[in-house]
């Protein structure tokens, strides 16, 4: 992880939870070429705890949108544990945001704009800002939101 992030992290005063491990058969990130792919990360809280419910039912949108942002400091978490010290992100990619919603809940795209935003914050709005889908549907452990990304390696 590139001393320069670290230190955007630590600029904006960022709290990170710690990194989640791996639950299942796969890696937490993995380079390829030169792309950086991080598997869907959840929103573990400081405590280890984890953000659950589903947004429309016991959670609102903006208890979801916040539930993305803390996925945010996760995968930032992840990066800081993960990635080798040589490796620098250029930008974000490509983002899949899944919303543990209720069937009526439309507004997948709002809450996954929590996570967006703070990465807009620590790479910049040129960089920061990808592509992105949000979708509804069952997550596990009744996790609010699970993200996975794709960044680009400088």
């Amino acid at each position: 992880m590139s001393k320069e992030l670290k230190e955007r992290i630590q600029e904006l005063g960022l709290e990170l939870p710690p990194a989640p491990e791996p639950l299942g058969v796969y890696r937490p990130l993995l380079v390829v070429g030169s792309y950086l792919y991080v598997s869907g990360q959840g929103p573990i809280l400081n405590n280890r705890g984890l953000i659950q419910g589903k947004v429309g039912g016991s959670l609102d949108r903006e208890q979801g949108k916040l539930a993305a942002r803390q996925v945010g400091l996760t995968m930032l978490s992840t990066l800081v544990t993960h990635m080798d010290d040589d490796l620098q992100i250029q930008r974000v990619v490509k983002v899949l945001g899944m919303v543990n919603a209720t069937p009526e809940f439309e507004e997948h795209p709002y809450v996954i704009n929590g996570f967006s935003e703070l990465m807009a914050k620590v790479f910049g709005e040129e960089n920061g800002i990808g592509v992105r889908s949000a979708v509804g549907m069952s997550l596990p452990q009744n996790i609010a939101v699970e993200i996975e990304a794709h960044f680009l390696l400088k």
